[in-house]
């Protein structure tokens, strides 16, 4: 089968799309033949996480197609069925944080850029009937993470208002949507006009540039929720608008990574500084149907050709898009 595959080189060098060895159905597993595969901020990162040298790995964490193959043991799916792929993996029912052996897919086993993918049958769910290929194909990891951050650490609730720093990733747009479906107030920044209008466009309430003075632009606002996923550049903007006893989730750092904050600030304020990583299985059925009872739709900026697999990592790796981005797998 073909594969977008990463080995030997640090970084994009290391990228390439090939055949490589089609996987075999085991005990407990299907195969699913991948229709539309979806693109992560991860998936450029894991590039240079790996060790020099390494052996070759598939990227890739989101993906949807077609039940293909059915391994002995499994009862609950039959060839034919169309299903996404959690991305997690050891992690079932909710909890405050993940289990120790949690994994992402694509990292350190296979992910999902390939014509074919073996998975545990208990790490598939039923395609929502409302998607289609390059929707579905997109939306577990980003659609996953915005869930649990919004509604599980975020605790939104109609009329909220929620503010989010740096809106474009495929994550903000769900949170966006998501929001929005449930009555809550958004206010979006960006450093570009263009993703400003498009976040109105999908319902944003209120959008300011990045750069400008938050605490003037915002003077008339209440924030109860801001979902931060920038890092160093906007945290302590973040901090200095949220109200007293409100709430910040981060769940990423698109900037640097270490954060110097104001503690005195922060106690006075009664803040609340909650962390988000992706979410459980039992999250990501929650997911799945709010997503189909809302008749909401991932954001698709652009898919790709996998053959055009370094255009495409570029692409997101100089952040040019607005919202999810994938492959289309023949």
């Amino acid at each position: 089968m073909k594969a977008i595959i990463h080995e030997e080189k640090l970084g994009l060098e290391g990228l390439d799309y090939r055949d490589v060895t089609d996987p075999e159905v085991r005990e407990g597993t299907v195969k699913v033949r991948l229709k539309a595969v979806g693109m992560n901020r991860r998936d450029v990162a894991v590039t240079s996480r790996r060790q020099e040298g390494g052996p070759p790995l598939v990227l890739g964490s989101d993906g949807a197609g077609v039940i293909e193959e059915v391994g002995a043991g499994v009862n609950q799916w039959q060839v034919g069925d169309e299903v996404v792929i959690n991305p997690g993996v050891g992690w079932e029912k909710n909890s405050d944080a993940p289990p120790e052996r949690f994994q992402i897919v694509g990292l350190p086993d296979d992910g999902t850029f390939a014509q074919y993918m073996v998975v545990d049958a208990k790490h598939v769910e039923k395609k929502p009937s409302s998607l289609s290929w390059e929707e579905a194909g997109v939306l577990p990891l980003a659609g996953l993470t915005a869930f649990r951050a919004l509604f599980t650490r975020g605790q939104v609730k109609e009329g909220d208002t929620v503010m989010l720093p740096g809106i474009g990733s495929g994550v903000l747009t769900f949170v966006l949507k998501f929001a929005k479906a449930i009555g809550a107030r958004v206010i979006v920044t960006s450093r570009h006009e263009e993703k400003l209008e498009a976040a109105k466009k999908l319902g944003a309430d209120v959008g300011i540039l990045t750069e400008s003075d938050w605490k003037e632009e915002l003077k008339d606002e209440t924030i109860d929720l801001v979902i931060e996923s920038v890092g160093r550049a906007t945290f302590n903007k973040s901090l200095g608008i949220v109200r007293p006893g409100g709430t910040i989730v981060t769940f990423g750092a698109t900037t640097e990574d270490k954060v110097e904050i104001d503690i005195r600030q922060f106690f006075y304020g009664q803040h609340n500084l909650l962390g988000s990583t992706m979410g459980s299985a039992e999250e990501f059925c929650e997911m799945l149907q709010f997503v189909d009872k809302h008749g909401i739709k991932p954001e698709l900026d652009r898919m790709f050709n996998m053959e055009d697999y370094l255009e495409a990592f570029e692409y997101l790796r100089d952040t040019k898009n607005f919202g999810k981005i994938g492959f289309h797998v023949e």
